[in-house]
């Protein structure tokens, strides 16, 4: 990689040194080359590519992240829905302390609601 940079530095320097035109042309075609080697490199290395290629090439690799992910993402889920929930139940008990005619009515209802379905 690091030879690949040096090249394309002297190449992009050293551009106009040469007097004749089809040097020039094969010189610029080189750079052309080398600059876009060096982006399609760095778009893999910047997309993680290579480790998703080695990842196809073992399916059990590949399954057994999936599941781990997964089970996270699952137990993730659980714990943030109880947080929002337990804020929201908090508000609402607020509310009904405040007596806002409408809404602690509507609030109130649906806690009979809940205390007959049990």
């Amino acid at each position: 990689m690091k030879k690949r940079k040096k090249r394309l530095k002297l190449c992009i320097k050293n551009r106009n040194k040469y007097k004749t035109k089809s040097k020039v042309i094969k010189r610029t075609l080189e750079e052309r080359l080398l600059i876009q080697l060096a982006r399609i490199n760095y778009n893999f290395r910047k997309n993680k590519m290579l480790d998703l290629i080695e990842l196809t090439g073992k399916p059990v690799k590949l399954m057994v992240r999936n599941f781990t992910s997964g089970i996270f993402k699952g137990i993730g889920f659980g714990i943030g829905f109880s947080i929002v929930t337990a804020i929201i139940i908090y508000f609402a008990q607020k509310i009904i302390i405040l007596n806002i005619p409408i809404i602690s009515e509507y609030i109130a209802d649906i806690v009979e609601i809940v205390k007959e379905s049990k």
